[in-house]
């Protein structure tokens, strides 16, 4: 019978153990996308399409609006984000929340920044007792620009989340 080399034997343990935890760490985290409020985790993604699409109605709610390179919901905005609940409580409908950036920085680095936003938004939902499950969240980054002039007023306005209710 042939003998095997300790260190073949040595490696091959280490890659069996190795694949065997990421398969556990990925079977763990399965389906969770970062609702780290109540550990519900976030409804299957539609995209923008949903946002845009003719079951949902925006501009019911103002949006929530962010400073520079924040994706923090002030408390200056929270009234906003409280009437939403408010309206939330009282009706079966669901929601889609769209973060926007300003046209500064990569487009890569634009739809993460509008993703945090609308995560933001949502965990702020949640904490006035929302279920996560009832809320979806999509970015589209620096695209569909509420003021597409240049300059600070512009950048501000682009700075938001958006609500659409689901139908």
């Amino acid at each position: 019978m042939k003998k095997t080399h300790p260190l073949f034997t040595a490696l091959a343990l280490c890659l069996a153990v190795t694949l065997t935890s990421c398969a556990t760490k990925k079977d763990r985290y399965a389906g969770v996308d970062g609702d780290f409020v109540s550990g519900v985790p976030l409804p299957d993604r539609q995209d923008g399409a949903a946002f845009l699409g003719g079951n949902v109605s925006r501009g019911q709610f103002q949006p929530v609006q962010f400073g520079f390179d924040a994706y923090d919901v002030s408390s200056s905005e929270m009234p906003k984000v409280q009437t939403v609940a408010q309206a939330m409580k009282s009706s079966k409908n669901d929601i889609i929340i769209a973060g926007f950036t300003d046209e500064r920085g990569t487009e890569e680095y634009n739809r993460g920044l509008g993703e945090r936003r609308a995560l933001a938004v949502r965990e702020a939902l949640i904490r006035q007792g929302i279920n996560g499950g009832r809320i979806q969240t999509v970015s589209f980054g620096e695209e569909m620009p509420v003021d597409s002039g240049g300059g600070e007023a512009a950048w501000a306005a682009n700075r938001r989340a958006e609500f659409g209710v689901i139908r």
